[in-house]
């Protein structure tokens, strides 16, 4: 089995570049995230299509995140127990769409997109802060529940856990993704049992998965770390692979340009 996380960065302006690569790629799930679209907008024929059930969840143009499996889509489950919402100044909070879980051929795949933080006075760090806290603690409930549960908790994470997975680390300097909280919050995952099992097969330094749009980032190799695949216990033992497809970061004659982040893929047995 052949497990993708994409940041896709707008389904509907890149479907092409994003089901082309599944054609090519022999991926069995592929999950998204900032899809941008609303379930109702979101192009589902294109990815069935070529075999693949689609669950998505979008409320509006921002966020969004998605599911496609060959092998099986059961069990789909918008957000998770207690998710925080966010809302503006004095505005109520409302649920975002940035958790999405399904089962598919008995893995549990959860596609995420964890909020950015913006800055390190901005509420919205906060609000990043609990939403990781609360995803940590259903992520330990689950695997309190089944030991031996394949859980695949994958996405862009918006984190940057070590210094060798930004280009530059003196350039983030009192910014977010590197913050110590972040951090940490990144690696009460691990403690919680869960495992980045595509390291080992991507080591370090210089290994991206996201360069931004301006100022040649992608051409000068100024990425960032940031979208990752962490394995309970249970899936961790069945990898058996794992690769950053950097080359779908690249721009391509003929096609709309690219997501700002390449997919991410891990082989299972």
């Amino acid at each position: 089995m052949r497990l993708a996380t994409w940041n896709v960065n707008s389904i509907r302006t890149r479907v092409e570049r994003v089901t082309d690569w599944l054609a090519r790629a022999d991926v069995d799930v592929l999950a998204m995230q900032e899809t941008k679209c609303t379930d109702a907008q979101f192009p589902a024929l294109a990815f069935e299509a070529l075999g693949y059930e689609v669950a998505h969840v979008g409320y509006n143009q921002w966020n969004g995140v998605a599911i496609a499996s060959r092998v099986g889509l059961a069990e789909v489950t918008v957000g998770f127990d207690g998710q925080p919402g966010f809302g503006k100044d004095d505005a109520p909070a409302e649920q975002e769409a940035r958790a999405l879980g399904a089962t598919c051929a008995g893995v549990r795949v959860w596609s995420l997109y964890v909020p950015n933080g913006r800055t390190l006075t901005d509420p919205h760090l906060a609000y990043k802060l609990d939403w990781l806290a609360a995803l940590r603690d259903n992520a330990a409930g689950w695997l309190a529940q089944d030991p031996d549960a394949p859980i695949a908790l994958v996405g862009d994470w918006n984190i940057v856990p070590r210094d060798d997975d930004v280009w530059d680390i003196a350039a983030f300097e009192g910014k977010t993704h590197v913050s110590a909280p972040e951090r940490a919050a990144f690696e009460a995952m691990i403690d919680a049992g869960f495992a980045d099992v595509v390291r080992p097969f991507t080591p370090g330094p210089g290994v991206y998965t996201y360069w931004d749009y301006t100022q040649l980032a992608f051409q000068k190799r100024r990425g960032m770390r940031i979208d990752f695949i962490l394995g309970s216990p249970g899936l961790a033992a069945r990898v058996t692979g794992a690769e950053i497809v950097k080359d779908e970061r690249r721009p391509k004659k003929g096609t709309t340009a690219p997501s700002d982040h390449a997919p991410v893929v891990v082989e299972l047995n």
